[in-house]
This record gives structure tokens, C-alpha cells and sequence, in this order.
């Protein structure tokens, strides 16, 4: 393997961390890893949660850079375990850039999870989460709407790249809409528990451990990054539930 190859392969594993949600210590690591795999040790790797910079002194060649813009992210813990292996088998293999080249399109093209069982999933968690808040069996099963509500305004607003700002204000204004329905109609009887119970599906609970993770192992700058994207997914979820539960009190 040349060394733009060894370049442009570190970089897409990288990238590929990075799109599946990983931490930055741990992006930055792989990359420099599998690098020195192959007998370059001055590396140089900077990454924040839209950007990677990746730059690679071979001994006895000339200085080569790669820069790469991350324009979509989200939370693939299995992505990122295969990526992982894919790393720690490059490490102590150094299989040929065919190879990797191979199993990187292999975990690319690894199917996610059919939206049906993700619908079911977001259901189940707002029928848990709003038992565990103090609803009643009514609430929780009233809540099953809200949590499918979710995931189908998710689904359908990514395929136009909707902003995530304006998907987590919709959906939580449509998951409060929803409570109130049911609430009014007569079939449940607590709004605030089924709000709070299927917002769950919208908390951005990984990207605000990975923030603290990174800002602990003194990524500051990515970790004061992702945790201001994390209090942007709060607050577009406090404005979409706050403006229907608003005027549900304004008018009723």
C-alpha cells in the first residue's frame, strides 16, 4: 500500500466513525493507529464532529494532507463496533487496500433496521418512558401514537435533508398535539407525562456523554461543539412542545 492510499483509507475510517456518532478521542486514535500500522509514526490528526485533517510524514517521502467535511451525522452504535474491529484487524494484519477497501463498502452497505421495527421501537420507548414518569396504563398506551409520531416525521422530513433543528420542533410539537388529543377526547389523562415520556425518543442523551467524554480528554474544542449541538436539539424540543402546550392553555 502507498502512502496516499494508507492516507486516503485512515481518512474514510475516520469519516466513517465520525458519521456514525463515535468520539472524537476515539476517531483521531483509529486513524493514527492504522497509520503506524504501516510504518509511519509522525502523524498528525484533527478532527471536530464536521471536519478531519489528516496529515502523514513518511520517512524518507514528502508530506502528505487530507481534509475531509462531515455533512451528515447520527447515532450508529453497530456501525461504529464493526469500525472498530475493522481498525484493530488493520493494526495487526495490515491487510492490502483491496481488503479494506472491501470491508469498508461491506459495513457501508450494512442495512439498518427497516422502518417498521424502528417505528415499533420509538412506540415501545414512549410506552415505557411515560409508565416510568407516572402515567397511568392509559397514558402509556395512548403514548404508543406519540412515539410512532416521532420516528415517521423523523423518517420522512431526512428524505427532503431537513435541518435537525426544524425535525426536533416539529416532532416534539406534534408529539404534544398528540397528548392533548387524547387527553381531550377523554382516553388519557395526563399531557405532561406523555410529553415527557416520548420526548425521550428526541433527548440528544449520547451526543451529551460524548461531549463531556471529549472535554474530559481534552478535545475541548469538539466537545464544547457537540455539547452546544446537543443544547440546540434541547431547546428546539422545549420550543416545538412549549408552543402547543402554550395555546392548549391559552384557549382551553
Amino acid at each position: 500500500m502507498d502512502h496516499q492510499e494508507l492516507l486516503d483509507i485512515a481518512t474514510r475510517v475516520g469519516v466513517s466513525l465520525l458519521q456514525s456518532g463515535a468520539e472524537i478521542y476515539r476517531v483521531e486514535d483509529s486513524i493514527q493507529r492504522i497509520v503506524a500500522a504501516y510504518g509511519v509514526k509522525e502523524v498528525d490528526v484533527f478532527a471536530v464532529p464536521t471536519t478531519i485533517i489528516v496529515t502523514i510524514n513518511p520517512p524518507g517521502g514528502k508530506t502528505l494532507t487530507k481534509t475531509k467535511r462531515i455533512y451528515s451525522r447520527s447515532t450508529d452504535l453497530d456501525r461504529i463496533y464493526r469500525l472498530n474491529d475493522l481498525s484493530f484487524d488493520i493494526v495487526e494484519e495490515r491487510p492490502t487496500f483491496e481488503e479494506i477497501e472491501q470491508r469498508l463498502k461491506a459495513i457501508a452497505s450494512q442495512p439498518v433496521y427497516p422502518l417498521p421495527v424502528q417505528v415499533f421501537a420509538c412506540a415501545l420507548a414512549a410506552f415505557g418512558f411515560t409508565l416510568f414518569f407516572g402515567g397511568n396504563l392509559m397514558d402509556a398506551i395512548c403514548s404508543l401514537t406519540l412515539g410512532a409520531a416521532i420516528r415517521l416525521i423523523g423518517y420522512g422530513m431526512d428524505l427532503f435533508h431537513t435541518n435537525g433543528f426544524f425535525i426536533n420542533t416539529i416532532s416534539s410539537a406534534v408529539t404534544a398535539f398528540l397528548a392533548v388529543f387524547w387527553v381531550e377526547i377523554g382516553v388519557a389523562d395526563h399531557i405532561d407525562k406523555m410529553v415527557i415520556g416520548a420526548i425521550m425518543n428526541l433527548v440528544p442523551g449520547v451526543a451529551i456523554t460524548n461531549s463531556m467524554r471529549d472535554i474530559i480528554a481534552g478535545d475541548l474544542l469538539a466537545g464544547q461543539a457537540k455539547l452546544v449541538e446537543a443544547l440546540f436539539i434541547a431547546t428546539a424540543i422545549a420550543l416545538g412542545a412549549g408552543m402547543v402546550l402554550s395555546l392548549h392553555r391559552l384557549f382551553f
